[in-house]
């Protein structure tokens, strides 16, 4: 069961989702919120996985209050402006939805965040070992199949909203995952390293890097001026061979 939360300051949308989320039978109504104010102070043990979010609020607005939670839960937008939908999925909301919601297009967005959740539930439990783990592999959920990865093949991980494709020496997998879980719940970081916000690499799989990119057999990835700087101390400077000393 997922335990969803709406944010919404007007009351007939607050009670139109509060209707679709009980007529759904993988979702349970944890708590309605007026607005994202509301919404934190909530108890430390009320436990929400998915968010129903306007963004047009008093106080403060949805994807700005989304911006200050440090570890948020899934987030669908529900709201009458198209606009913010870029920048919706900046953020790595799981959906987007225009109002006014129809049923279907309600549900359609809610399977999506029970498959998600699901994907993130099994990783949690079996599939994925923490980083630092002892495991060699991991299983992602590709489609209708649960694909086998092993770690020491993973070439960079490049992240697409919420969604990211794993490159491979066997090829890629695309999955629904967030980059930014991925790096700190699965991925060991003496062997992943972040080199831009959209990309991720194996360290003992840089061949080189030039300019502001790496090399990777075929593939150059990009390294963002933000990142530079750690990635120069980690990958070169601590096994660089000066002929000089």
């Amino acid at each position: 069961m997922i335990n969803c939360a709406i944010i919404d300051d007007e009351p007939l949308a607050r009670d139109g989702m509060a209707g679709y989320v009980r007529d759904i039978s993988f979702l349970t109504l944890a708590a309605t919120c007026e607005s994202a104010v509301e919404y934190s102070t909530l108890p430390p043990q009320q436990t929400v996985d998915l968010i129903f979010l306007d963004i047009q609020m008093p106080k403060i607005n949805g994807l700005n209050f989304l911006k200050t939670m440090q570890h948020p839960p899934m987030v669908i937008v529900v709201t009458a402006y198209p606009e913010y939908a870029l920048e919706g999925f900046q953020l790595n909301v799981l959906d987007y939805l225009l109002k006014p919601v129809t049923f279907d297009r309600f549900f359609q967005s809610a399977t999506k965040a029970r498959d998600y959740y699901h994907l993130l539930k099994k990783n949690h439990t079996s599939d994925v070992s923490p980083a630092g783990g002892t495991a060699d592999y991991f299983f992602v959920k590709c489609g209708t199949k649960y694909e086998k990865v092993y770690f020491d093949d993973v070439l960079y991980v490049e992240g697409m909203q919420n969604y990211i494709t794993i490159h491979t020496r066997r090829g890629k997998y695309i999955t629904m995952h967030y980059l930014k879980t991925l790096e700190e719940n699965y991925l060991n970081n003496q062997l992943f390293i972040r080199v831009h916000k959209s990309y991720i690499v194996s360290v003992n799989k840089i061949e080189s890097i030039q300019g502001n990119e790496i090399v990777i057999g075929t593939h150059r990835i990009p390294v963002s001026r933000s990142y530079r700087e750690q990635v120069m101390q980690q990958v070169v400077m601590n096994k660089l061979w000066d002929k000089s000393k």
